[in-house]
């Protein structure tokens, strides 16, 4: 009687530990289930939105609640048949854009990245690089333009030149709140091992920085290509915004409005790559392990 005591309680136990496996596994596959649900709704819930948006804009419905004529606000399909006959034309002006403010961004987020550094490891002077930042973002590109062109020529260094300062600010600003907002506990734990300032901006407050610096880069991602455009329209022989500015000038709506679909189109790709790389060097931060 005792031996089968002991069997009964032993299977009782083994069958109570299968059920929690089986109901922790059944949990963990309704919330998978529930994620990609999730993740389909986000596709498909913009994707619907984008397909309705494009069929009112074709049937002219835009146009007749705001009364537009057709050679103001082109059709999609006119619209994309420009992109077609120009095609070559666009991905010649479009990489030259982009050349503008990949390079633009580069600079001007990396010279951020050096005053929130100045800012962070000396207060007393870096305020202040971080104060002259914020008053060269406050000027308007129209009124940066001709100094530019004045200063770097008639070619890609002044737009260049233009998007560096355009981007600095969001790169400053955020990476010297990441490196500021440090939690005092982790601060406290590297001076009791004896951490010098280096090794504490190192490991610490450099590291704390990176979600901030990668908000600060999808920023800059759209505000380059913006700046890039912008500059294009005063002093520029090339680009989308030289092309953009022409068209407009010459009532080429439709090759107008494909320069505005292809930078769109290449702001968003920009943007996703960062992101790409953002889930690659975050793979460590809790937002991505979610």
């Amino acid at each position: 009687m005792r031996g089968k005591t002991v069997e009964d309680n032993w299977l009782s136990q083994s069958i109570g530990q299968n059920d929690s496996t089986q109901s922790m596994k059944s949990n963990f596959s309704k919330q998978k289930q529930k994620r990609n649900r999730g993740n389909i709704t986000k596709v498909l819930i913009p994707l619907v939105a984008g397909v309705v948006f494009f069929i009112l804009w074709e049937i002219q419905f835009f146009h007749t609640i705001f009364q537009l004529k057709t050679y103001q606000l082109p059709l999609p399909s006119v619209i994309i048949e420009a992109i077609r006959e120009n095609f070559n034309t666009l991905v010649n002006f479009m990489g030259y854009t982009f050349a503008e403010a990949f390079f633009g961004m580069l600079i001007g987020s990396s010279l951020g990245f050096l005053v929130a550094l100045l800012a962070t490891a000396s207060p007393k002077w870096g305020k202040g690089g971080l104060t002259i930042v914020v008053a060269l973002n406050a000027v308007p590109i129209v009124a940066l333009a001709p100094i530019m062109n004045l200063w770097f020529g008639n070619e890609i260094g002044s737009r260049i030149a233009i998007v560096t300062v355009t981007t600095m600010a969001a790169m400053a600003l955020n990476a010297h709140k990441g490196m500021s907002n440090v939690n005092p506990l982790s601060l406290d734990l590297l001076h009791s091992y004896a951490a010098n300032k280096v090794q504490v901006f190192r490991y610490l407050r450099i590291a704390n920085s990176l979600p901030y610096v990668f908000t600060a880069l999808k920023i800059n991602a759209t505000a380059s290509m913006i700046g890039a455009i912008v500059g294009e329209f005063f002093y520029a022989s090339k680009g989308l915004g030289y092309l953009l500015s022409n068209s407009i000038k010459v009532a080429q709506m439709p090759l107008g409005w494909a320069c505005i679909v292809i930078a769109s189109i290449v702001g968003v790709v920009f943007y996703l790559i960062i992101e790409l790389l953002e889930k690659i060097f975050m793979r460590w931060h809790p937002s991505e392990r979610a």
